[in-house]
């Protein structure tokens, strides 16, 4: 049965374009198991191959019905489509897999099979091997990917069963789950829907018009358009470049705590000041302060729904400012305006008020144009990970780095990762927007010292 798709996963595919492919995706890294034999990951590939019967959405393929998509099962699913095995050459550096994950995230996906890829990589230096996973946004946010992820690995090194990520299901067997809906639970969960977005027009309004005014008031508070054109905000082509780098999460945790702010605060503190830098070398940084796009998730705690349910907040990242210290206060208090107007409203709400506020920039994706006016500048995701190491059959997970979507006038995104002890920065650029995007991992590493000495964290 034909299964419909919300609003908010539908606009995935509703601007996806040959220059700008929706699709999110993850590089892990492992290391394999002590002692393992040498065909010890040939027989992992082996095993995953075994597993031809695809669940949930990893079976299904986006079609326009009566205008609006729904996910219909694809009858003719070919695995060796989607798992695939590559391998590196040699000496298998970390440079050699960003180059290789750059040309795999950069090609649009085929609409007539199910939206994701798996790649298994080897031949990497010091005994590890990678895996990229590429799915479409519409299936999935980066809260869900990251909840999802927890499932097909584990915290018990000695567990050896885990089944590749299209073996897992979040039903929990028989014909109906327990929590599928009947059409009158349908029915009853459409009007409350309704009633939610009606409701929440009025604190939506007046969170939009308190934004207006206190830009006015205050300098770090940021109103409707206030971005400024940038290098950042451009047509795009189809070309990727990725980089990635972990940086201490302790060192980071420190520098929160020294300078009175929040652990999101130092990661947008970092990249503001690694884009002053980049940006500088370029001779194009902004007399006005870059404007940023942070995501929040409005998903309920427990909810294993793969679809997208996202707000998202506003933030100046004070790259006017020359003083680090300064730079961080002004951002924290930046942050704190927004998340204040967040809190007024129900899940709804921020969903209707990312809505708006967002409209004038998609509008002109939609329909090809560029956006004459910029909300914002850039994109930064900070996704909340797992706090223990994870084991694949054995194999612990080193790092984790995101994959995102750059878009005409977005052609940088900035997702971070927590994972155990670090936090694992994925930098994704369009390759002819931004030139040599990778200079930004050296200028994180030192904004972050910058920080730590004037903070004295």
């Amino acid at each position: 049965m034909a299964q419909r798709l919300g609003p908010m996963d539908a606009i995935w595919l509703l601007i996806e374009r040959a220059n700008q492919p929706m699709h999110v995706g993850g590089l892990q890294l492992f290391d394999l198991p002590e002692g393992a034999p040498r065909n010890w990951l040939r027989k992992q590939v082996e095993a995953f191959d075994a597993v031809t019967e695809p669940q949930d959405s990893f079976g299904k393929i986006p079609v326009l019905k009566r205008g609006m998509y729904q996910w219909a099962t694809d009858d003719n699913f070919d695995l060796e489509h989607h798992f695939r095995h590559s391998a590196l050459p040699k000496p298998g550096r970390p440079r050699e897999v960003l180059e290789l994950v750059s040309r795999l995230h950069s090609h649009r996906m085929d609409r007539n099979r199910p939206l994701w890829e798996s790649h298994v990589i080897e031949g990497l230096s010091g005994k590890r091997f990678a895996i990229y996973n590429k799915i479409h946004h519409a299936m999935m946010d980066g809260v869900a990917a990251s909840r999802f992820m927890q499932k097909i690995m584990s915290e018990d090194p000695e567990r050896m069963d885990m089944p590749p990520p299209w073996g897992v299901s979040r039903r929990s067997g028989g014909s109906r789950s327990p929590n599928e809906p009947t059409p009158m639970d349908a029915f009853a969960a459409a009007f409350e829907q309704v009633k939610e977005q009606v409701t929440s027009v009025s604190a939506v309004s007046k969170a939009v018009l308190g934004a207006w005014k206190g830009a006015r008031s205050d300098e770090t508070e940021v109103g409707p358009f206030s971005a400024p054109k940038s290098p950042l905000n451009v047509k795009v082509t189809g070309s990727r470049r990725f980089a990635a780098q972990s940086y201490s999460l302790a060192r980071m945790k420190a520098v929160a705590k020294a300078g009175g702010a929040t652990l999101n605060d130092v990661v947008l503190c970092m990249c503001a000041g690694a884009l002053r830098s980049y940006l500088g070398e370029l001779g194009k940084l902004p007399d006005d302060p870059l404007i940023s796009m942070i995501p929040v998730s409005v998903r309920p705690e427990g909810d294993e729904n793969l679809g997208n349910q996202i707000g998202m907040i506003l933030a100046n990242l004070a790259t006017d400012e020359a003083d680090v210290v300064e730079r961080l206060d002004k951002i924290r208090r930046s942050t704190s305006h927004a998340k204040k107007r967040l809190e007024s409203m129900s899940p709804a709400g921020i969903v209707n008020y990312t809505s708006v506020l967002t409209a004038p920039m998609l509008m002109p994706v939609l329909t090809g144009r560029g956006a004459e006016r910029q909300v914002f500048n850039v994109v930064i995701s900070n996704v909340p990970g797992p706090k223990n190491p994870l084991y694949l059959n054995g194999a612990r997970m080193a790092s984790n780095y995101p994959v995102s979507i750059v878009l005409d006038g977005q052609a940088l995104n900035i997702t971070v990762v927590s994972y155990g002890d670090s936090m694992d920065f994925g930098l994704t650029a369009c390759r002819r927007a931004l030139p040599h995007v990778q200079r930004m991992l050296g200028y994180l590493e030192h904004e972050l010292g910058l920080l730590e000495k004037r903070l004295d964290a």
